[in-house]
């Protein structure tokens, strides 16, 4: 297929042709030598190196094949200790939730009051097998013939805990994170109810917290109410309770089932709908809890794999998308014109130089330091590149000051956008917007910074990469940038002792295009302490 060479076996399976491909590894349809289907998961060989990760996986297969039900795909063989190591599952046919509804558009109260009612039974056996899924999405919902299966992709669970991740990120796709998920707090299985409202919205056919970057998305997880819009008005006050942000005051899966599929045997006041109307502040049963801090939680165990479709970067690889933590405290909740996208993912982004990301950059849990000395800061001048892009005035937030982490002191972050400029489209310059987002402090892994930066530009769990991430050194120049096209934008980065810098820049382009361009903005934007100005253009 396109020149992509398939093996010929793994294990004991025959493989067919490939799935999928995602972030952790790739799915391949296979059968048995008895002639039944599987999906057949393929952790990448980078992984196969890691011995955290084979002890992971091992015990994610143990956890996996506890989960039966017919919610869940269940697993049939793996083998941890492979040259790659593989999970075997029932192969299930039909479409994930997500191009169904592509395909169908969004579903009617009843459709929806059934969805949520099997999805709340999955998530019922998963907790009470002690895990929890961490990853519920329209992308990892199959749409059998006997209802919806759960799935999820084991070796991405295993992922979770080994060093790739374990920093500071959490772990999920953005849009259906909970708020203690997306801040990189201990989570429990009330995130997957949360999960479970987000997934209800996106059949009803609207956006929990809109569309955007996944920053935003996060952004708006953890300090703007969700949108219901689209949600019919009977169902509203559950899927309300639903994504409330205090875990504690979302419904249980069980009382979620009473809701939403009421047992006749029941009394009629208690199991309405309408009967959730006032969750939000009344105490429910408390949620199945994560194991403590110390010993990492056992990840979902029902493991799946994508549709029976040809593989397109349209089609649903259930894998998970690895975003940085954002902060919890410390960073105001942005200010935004209505109607203005470009100044909302400026808000947004700056939340990623609190915390979170600074832990996540930082590579080690030691004590803070040692530091490089402080010998260059950013400024933000209003127009940059000769006066070729001039600064949006709706496109930026003020310097935001950082508490200091076990990676970066003295941080403040910057969030602008610039748009071309007339002498700019007379020059011929090869972009219409450049979006800066960075921070000047004191920086102990600098390109771990630069490198988080551009994840959490980029990373959606559906995301195209055109390019991957290649560093380049432009002519002339001391400096390595590292860059990406993802999607509609090109991004390039930087990071050295005192300023780590993301930049995204539309159209897409050549790679070295825009590492050139990168390269002509950090000279003009980094500047020596002695001689930047004592207070950079807000």
């Amino acid at each position: 297929m396109d020149g992509v060479q398939l093996p010929d076996r793994i294990g004991d399976y025959t493989v067919e042709r490939e799935l999928g491909a995602g972030g952790m590894g790739t799915v391949y349809l296979a059968r048995s030598r008895g002639g039944r289907t599987v999906a057949v998961k393929v952790a990448r060989p980078e992984l196969a190196a890691d011995p955290h990760f084979r002890a992971r996986f091992r015990a994610e297969v143990d956890a996996a094949r506890r989960v039966g039900g017919f919610h869940t795909a269940q697993v049939v063989d793996a083998d941890p200790d492979a040259a790659a190591p593989w999970l075997a599952t029932a192969y299930i046919p039909g479409p994930t939730l997500s191009r169904l509804l592509a395909e169908r558009g969004p579903m009617d109260e009843t459709r929806l009051r059934l969805l949520g009612a099997a999805l709340a039974e999955a998530l019922q056996a998963i907790h009470d097998c002690g895990l929890i899924h961490r990853d519920l999405k329209p992308g990892n919902i199959i749409m059998a013939d006997d209802g919806p299966r759960v799935l999820d992709f084991g070796i991405a669970r295993a992922l979770e805990s080994t060093r790739l991740t374990s920093t500071g990120a959490a772990f999920g796709t953005p849009g259906f994170l909970a708020p203690e998920q997306a801040q990189g707090h201990e989570v429990g299985g009330a995130a997957d109810v949360f999960a479970l409202g987000a997934v209800l919205v996106a059949a009803a056919g609207g956006h929990a917290f809109g569309e955007g970057t996944p920053v935003m998305l996060m952004y708006r997880a953890v300090h703007e109410p969700a949108d219901l819009s689209a949600v019919p008005e009977d169902v509203r006050p559950v899927v309300a309770a639903c994504l409330t942000k205090d875990p504690a005051q979302r419904p249980t899966p069980k009382r979620l089932l009473d809701l939403l599929a009421p047992d006749p045997g029941r009394a009629p006041d208690t199991a309405r709908p309408s009967a959730i109307a006032a969750a939000s502040t009344t105490a429910p049963t408390p949620t199945p809890t994560a194991t403590p801090t110390a010993t990492p939680t056992p990840a979902p165990a029902a493991a799946g794999h994508p549709p029976t479709v040809p593989s397109s970067p349209d089609n649903d690889v259930a894998h998970a998308a690895t975003v940085t933590a954002i902060p919890h405290a410390d960073v105001p909740p942005a200010k935004r014109s209505a109607g203005k996208v470009a100044a909302m993912a400026a808000g947004a982004l700056i939340v990623l130089g609190g915390t979170g990301y600074g832990i996540y950059a930082s590579g080690s849990l030691g004590a803070l330091g040692p530091f490089p000395e402080a010998t260059h800061e950013l400024v933000i001048p209003e127009s940059i590149v000769d006066g070729a892009y001039g600064r949006d005035i709706e496109g930026r937030l003020p310097p935001d000051p950082q508490p200091d982490s076990l990676g970066q002191k003295g941080s403040t972050h910057y969030s602008v956008d610039y748009t071309v400029t007339s002498a700019g489209s007379e020059k011929g310059v090869p972009f219409n917007t450049v979006h800066v987002y960075g921070s000047s402090g004191r920086y102990t892994d600098p390109e771990g910074d630069r490198d988080a930066l551009i994840r959490a530009m980029t990373v959606t769990g559906r995301e195209n990469v055109s390019d991957p991430p290649r560093v380049i050194r432009p002519a002339d120049s001391g400096v390595d940038i590292r860059c990406t096209t993802v999607d509609d934008q090109t991004v390039c980065g930087w990071g050295d002792d005192n300023t780590t810098v993301a930049i995204g820049f539309k159209p897409t382009s050549a790679l070295e295009v825009a590492a050139a361009e990168t390269r002509k903005i950090r000279d003009e934007i980094r500047r020596p302490i002695a001689t930047a100005s004592t207070s950079p253009s807000g």
